[in-house]
């Protein structure tokens, strides 16, 4: 099977609103910085372009449409997937498997400062025949979700608490940051309930922000780059969509996902050495860090202060903002500067493994993860296969640009209030 490396990223910096410049204006800025970075002209040298979008989101149907022009596609193989970054990761790594390609761009973006109503788009999201009728906010699914979690797993309220003073602290050495600050757990306890557990400092505030990541096969990563960062396993699952089915108190998507992952790469969470994953709301870090068998939940505490595997130093969600469909992608360009060693202040000591995980959102239970390494962390890999031929499993350790300053601004504060 072909490897697949990530050769190019390019972002925009979050920001909680973006008057000056259109969703477009946004795409290609981020096109630019990523096909800078793998030096490379898109005209000639990218085979395919895969946007990640909703239409919902974008006000604008088959908005497939209007994505070719800034990122260089014109009158070239372009598609659009409706899920979340990860899955377009997913779908480029395939095309270039297959030999039917060697490069692939992959887009996403948010421009949510400018959807007049999300909590209708959200709301469109709810079954139509069973729940929608019932009118319920859908941040209200993520309350009950949150009380059905802490109260079967036995992990700690105030955990979820310190995820967020952990996430919006490591935002401050993170110049692609929108939320950075210095909050106590007591300071997250104390802002408002809103859906009872879940309280208004534990929401990720959303963003405007795109992504772009350049995807290419062994033979063009060895030549378009120095440091290619390798896509060693992807894994992708989804669970029921109905409120009256589902496991409320366990992540089972992100677990059978990484399962997926794992057999394709050899690995599996217990040899990383940092992972990016979902932190939509605080106390799904904590979900998601059981599922990916991390830690256990009741240990959450000791385990982010003194833990082996660093659990978003980019400051996640809760810290450099949410960009929709873009977190994923947003996630992955994180880990591929920490394999790179380009993390500046935040960088994770001798990184050479990462894990990146999505989900949907709500009402879904939609996730998506990927193992990435470094020639490094590769090498190591492949060296221990060839000796042992074993295959890892998942096990959970039972062991353990934006303004800086405490407190959220009123733009802040307006951000994270229009979910």
């Amino acid at each position: 099977m072909r490897k697949v490396a990530v050769v190019g990223i390019g972002r925009t910096v979050p920001r909680p609103f973006s008057p000056e410049v259109s969703y477009k204006e946004l795409m290609y800025e981020a096109a630019v910085r990523a096909y800078e970075d793998a030096g490379l002209d898109p005209r000639k040298e990218v085979d395919s372009f895969i946007g990640v979008s909703e239409d919902f989101w974008e006000g604008t149907s088959i908005f497939d449409e209007y994505i070719p022009d800034q990122l260089g596609g014109a009158l070239r193989p372009v598609c659009t997937i409706g899920n979340e970054g990860l899955h377009g990761v997913a779908t480029a790594a395939m095309q270039i498997m297959t030999g039917l390609v060697d490069v692939v761009a992959v887009e996403s973006h948010s421009k949510f400062s400018e959807v007049e109503r999300p909590f209708r788009v959200m709301t469109m999201a709810l079954d139509p025949i069973l729940t929608r009728p019932l009118g319920i906010n859908p941040h209200a699914i993520a309350g009950l979700e949150m009380a059905a979690f802490i109260g079967e797993s036995l992990a700690r309220r105030r955990a979820c608490a310190e995820v967020v003073t952990k996430n919006r602290r490591n935002a401050i050495s993170n110049p692609w940051a929108a939320y950075p600050s210095r909050l106590s757990p007591d300071d997250v306890l104390n802002s408002e309930e809103l859906f009872s557990p879940l309280r208004e400092l534990e929401f990720s505030a959303p963003a405007d922000g795109a992504v772009v990541v350049v995807i290419a096969s062994e033979e063009r990563a060895r030549k378009l780059s120095e440091r290619p960062i390798w896509i060693d396993g992807i894994g992708w699952a989804n669970e029921t969509p109905s409120l009256e089915s589902r496991e409320w108190g366990k992540a089972g998507y992100a677990r059978l996902a990484l399962e997926q992952a794992s057999r394709m790469a050899g690995y599996s969470s217990a040899d990383i050495d940092l992972c990016e994953i979902d932190d939509t709301y605080a106390y799904k870090e904590v979900q998601h860090a059981e599922a990916l068998g991390i830690c256990e939940p009741e240990r959450y505490t000791n385990y982010i202060s003194r833990g082996r595997i660093d659990i978003n130093p980019s400051g996640g969600s809760l810290g450099c903002g949410h960009l929709l469909d873009a977190t994923g992608l947003f996630k992955l360009a994180e880990a591929v500067e920490q394999l790179r060693g380009t993390a500046g202040s935040r960088q994770v000591k001798d990184a050479r493994r990462a894990l990146v995980q999505s989900w949907r959102g709500v009402p879904t239970t939609s996730g998506a993860v990927v193992l990435l390494s470094n020639d490094e962390g590769r090498g190591e890999v492949e060296r221990r296969m060839r000796v042992s031929g074993r295959k890892t499993v998942a096990r959970v350790e039972k062991s353990g640009g934006g303004h800086r300053g405490k407190g959220a601004g009123d733009a802040r504060a307006r951000a994270r209030r229009r979910w």
